[in-house]
């Protein structure tokens, strides 16, 4: 069994995403129905969807269409993480709208495509406060020189629970293990800080990772967060560049072949279940 806390989907007919034109190799259509027979087929049951940076004008019309998209008859899709703007001042009457609707599970702001003092804004961190009691989750999808960026936010809104995708985007093709090793460390000593194991294989050698060549940050996610504190996702399509959804199953299933069945239950399943009420 897993739940998978990360997908996006992407349907250009349907909205607009300015970031593709830069991405050529996700610069396609990848839909609900293609992932979840691939999905079923791994054992997923339960599905986030995570935003996609679609233009701001677009936000809500994301989340309705994936809420349309989840409605359907045996749909995987159980919630989604939705995309915000907190730097802006229309940010308080969007999470009022958002904690009204039970879809919605979280936020997320992608702070590696903007400047760096964007988090830093006075405007930012009050509305990252603001969400304190909300029940919303706040993503962090963030690159290992922001490590300290990420501290100062957890810092301002302990009540607020983080999650930070895809184990802090570790540079593995470069074997860039210990500037990565260092911050995630010190982010994880944030109790409020749940760890994503989500997609690296996106951030491998597609020609030649193994396994192996993941191990080792796994473990460092794991003694650095413990086992209550990490939840697992595919980060789909995104990890088609490293091998593709069942490629990434059957390699978490590989790293986790010495773990209890305990401890697998957590990272796979049960502690997205206790996070967003699934």
């Amino acid at each position: 069994m897993f739940i998978d806390t990360h997908l996006h989907i992407i349907d250009r007919s349907a909205l607009p995403y300015p970031w593709l034109s830069g991405a050529p190799a996700l610069d396609h259509d990848f839909l609900y129905e293609t992932y979840a027979t691939e999905a079923r087929r791994c054992g997923i049951t339960t599905v986030l969807h995570m935003e996609v940076d679609v233009d701001p004008a677009a936000m809500q019309a994301e989340t309705d269409h994936v809420a349309g998209i989840a409605k359907k008859q045996g749909g995987l899709i159980a919630g989604a993480i939705v995309s915000c703007r907190p730097e802006e001042e229309g940010f308080a009457a969007y999470l009022e709208r958002q904690k009204a609707d039970p879809f919605v599970k979280g936020f997320r702001r992608v702070l590696h495509v903007v400047a760096d003092d964007v988090s830093e804004g006075a405007l930012f961190r009050e509305n990252i406060r603001r969400m304190s009691g909300s029940g919303l989750t706040f993503d962090l999808c963030t690159l290992p020189h922001q490590a300290s960026r990420v501290t100062a936010l957890v810092d301002l809104a302990p009540d607020v629970p983080f999650v930070l995708d895809h184990c802090g985007v570790p540079d593995i093709r470069s074997d860039a293990f210990q500037p990565w090793k260092a911050g995630l460390s010190e982010i994880a000593r944030r109790p409020n800080v749940v760890c994503k194991v989500s997609g690296v294989v996106a951030y491998a050698d597609a020609k030649t990772w193994t396994a192996e060549t993941l191990q080792p940050y796994l473990e460092h996610v794991i003694a650095s967060f413990g086992w209550d504190r990490v939840v697992w996702g595919s980060d789909w399509p995104v990890c088609t560049l490293g091998g593709g959804l069942s490629t990434w199953v059957a390699a978490t299933h590989a790293m986790l072949s010495g773990s209890s069945e305990a401890e697998r239950s957590k990272l796979l399943f049960a502690n997205a279940q206790r996070l967003w009420s699934l």
